[in-house]
């Protein structure tokens, strides 16, 4: 259904049922009924449908249009937390299945421990060898079919299938005279066991190649896959500056760089501008200086002119 109603979304709009009189609504990301998970990558809801670790449907809207919204907007504040909201839930999944996967680690070391101190009866040694007898059929089988020799493919699975089947007949016979092969067996399969590094889930050791892809494939594995990734990949991008930041911390170091650069220069005008006054004070202290001593001269000589003039005027009258 909601395959079905994001195809119609896309090849007629979102508005389709709306009256075409109606005034629709401005497309804003940061509407509640959006999913924040999708816009930031993807809504982990979508990755583990119909597996143990299903978490349900998501209760909001997956629109590819507002996640191109969200993309192109600048950072801010809600933005971020969108981000720190994403990366918190994925981190808390994967701290959920990392502890899983040492739950199982350490239930597997138990039982080697178990298995190790128990004396392996004659029954269990003869269903340990048919084990590894066709564990080897199968991995030439496999080998077999790689180089393209079908028929001793199918000849190396019929001897496997029907090792099997003596080795279930060898189980019922000794069940059916009272033996209790079940603990054993299922700690034998337990030893030949190993956890998955990224879902937790367990694994025998050298299985088939179809069932290792089939687990690969699977939708747990892919997810707690995808899971791991995005985790890393926005871990990573926070250890680099972004773009923006960048560019502000450039315009910055030129800003400070222009502001030194105006600040040598004024300080160089200010020094030019007193050298300047110092030069024109000593002009102006020289110059009247200069016009002290000449009006000094001036009253000296008028001085001097004025006692000749005195002295002439006196010897006339006493002539």
């Amino acid at each position: 259904m909601d395959v079905a109603r994001q195809l119609l979304d896309e090849l007629m709009g979102r508005n389709r049922n709306l009256d075409p009189s109606v005034k629709t609504k401005e497309l804003n990301w940061e509407d509640e009924e959006f999913c924040t998970y999708f816009m930031v990558k993807f809504c982990p809801h979508d990755l583990f449908v119909n597996t143990r670790a299903d978490l349900g449907q998501c209760g909001k809207l997956h629109d590819e249009e507002a996640k191109k919204l969200f993309d192109a907007a600048k950072p801010c504040r809600k933005k971020i937390q969108y981000e720190e909201d994403f990366l918190r839930f994925c981190t808390n999944m994967i701290n959920e299945v990392d502890r899983k996967i040492v739950k199982g680690k350490q239930r597997l070391l138990l039982m080697n421990s178990k298995l190790e101190g128990r004396p392996v009866s004659k029954q269990q040694e003869q269903i340990n060898t048919m084990n590894e007898k066709i564990e080897k059929l199968l991995r030439e089988a496999e080998e077999a079919g790689i180089r393209g020799d079908v028929d001793q493919a199918q000849s190396l699975m019929q001897m496997s299938d029907q090792l099997k089947e003596e080795k279930d007949e060898l189980i019922k016979q000794h069940e059916s005279n009272g033996w209790a092969v079940t603990a054993e067996y299922a700690a034998a399969q337990e030893k030949q066991m190993e956890v998955c590094q990224v879902c937790g889930a367990f694994l025998i050791v050298g299985d088939a190649q179809q069932r290792i892809d089939d687990h690969l494939t699977g939708k747990q594995h892919l997810g707690y896959s995808k899971l791991r990734t995005a985790v890393e990949e926005m871990m990573e991008a926070r250890k680099k500056p972004a773009p923006r930041v960048e560019e502000r911390r450039r315009d910055g170091d030129d800003r400070r760089r222009d502001r030194r650069r105006d600040d040598r220069r004024s300080r160089d005008r200010d020094d030019r501008f007193k050298r300047d006054d110092r030069r024109r004070d000593r002009r102006d202290y020289r110059e009247r200086d200069y016009e002290r001593h000449e009006r000094r001269d001036r009253d000296r000589d008028y001085e001097r002119q004025y006692k000749r003039t005195d002295r002439h005027r006196s010897r006339s009258r006493s002539h």
